[in-house]
């Protein structure tokens, strides 16, 4: 069975949700009023009421004509998870193990974007780079979730650009919060796609190109913790509800670690692929600057 996309958008002035397929887009938002927004399908875990829904449907609108938005318009909590690939906590070349637990740190989700719309570089800083990453939405609530159940609490899969601020992440000692939170310096999307079992998150390639030129490519059967260990380790300190997003960590290869370092300029275009989710891209846009 093909895989099921559902993306929020904007047409005409008008925002809603539909089904992205091979003909266009099937607007669903109209055909399920108890589901106004793709947040209340997430905090409903309905996702397949939606496959249900857009079955037999007709595409109404071409792609190429609907402005993608990012899939959750008011997510809960953005937790991002760092250094979650052995080849990434080499790349910091201080000599130490893997780290026994995750980093952590929260984004808001005004430092997102959507699909086909540009990072915004701040004129605070020159040093905009990107974060190829996968992310989980949660659709079922939990508090010290066991291991072997977490991925019970998945509701939908999707792509980040977790674009961050190099040198504002290290304006304090402790804490990158600053560097990962400008406005619409990251990406969210294009689209989500419902979770269904195990195997769609066992071993994906996770690949970001900038220009055409591939800078990262790992598989998710890599990772130091792994999809269900976050979701089990995160519930442990705070409640996970459902519409809460965890972006799980990027591989090596960001512009920072190369020699010389390459940060985005206007005018790159940066796309984060992965097996079943598609490709998340965008562009770079210098902030004031015209569209």
């Amino acid at each position: 069975m093909p895989t099921s996309r559902f993306a929020r958008y904007r047409h005409a002035g008008d925002v809603g949700y539909g089904a992205i397929t091979e003909a266009g887009v099937v607007p669903l938002h109209t055909l399920l009023p108890q589901f106004p927004t793709l947040d209340d399908v997430a905090h409903a875990n309905a996702f397949d009421q939606l496959e249900s829904a857009a079955q037999g449907q007709s595409a109404h609108l071409a792609v190429g004509d609907i402005e993608f938005l990012i899939p959750l318009q008011r997510p809960g909590k953005i937790i991002c998870v760092g250094v979650n690939y052995p080849d990434r906590n080499a790349e910091y070349k201080d000599g130490q193990a893997a780290p026994a637990y995750p980093s952590l740190f929260i984004r808001f989700a005004s430092s997102f974007t959507g699909h086909l719309q540009p990072l915004i570089r701040p004129p605070e800083s020159d040093q905009l780079d990107y974060e190829g990453e996968i992310a989980l939405v949660i659709g079922r609530a939990g508090r010290r979730i066991a291991e072997q159940d977490a991925l019970d609490h998945v509701a939908a899969l999707t792509l980040c650009n977790e674009g961050t601020l190099r040198d504002w992440v290290r304006h304090a000692k402790f804490n990158v919060t600053q560097g990962k939170n400008f406005v619409h310096s990251g990406a969210l999307g294009p689209w989500l796609v419902p979770f269904h079992e195990a195997s769609q998150l066992a071993d994906i390639r996770l690949q970001t190109r900038v220009n055409g030129e591939r800078r990262q490519d790992d598989r998710t059967s890599r990772m130091i913790f792994s999809f269900a260990y976050l979701i089990s380790y995160i519930s442990t300190f705070t409640h996970l509800d459902a519409g809460d997003v965890i972006v799980c960590g990027t591989p090596t290869g960001a512009g920072a670690r190369l020699e010389p370092p390459q940060w985005l300029v206007p005018g790159d275009v940066i796309e984060v692929e992965a097996d079943g989710l598609g490709v998340l891209r965008n562009t770079v846009q210098d902030e004031g600057a015209a569209c």
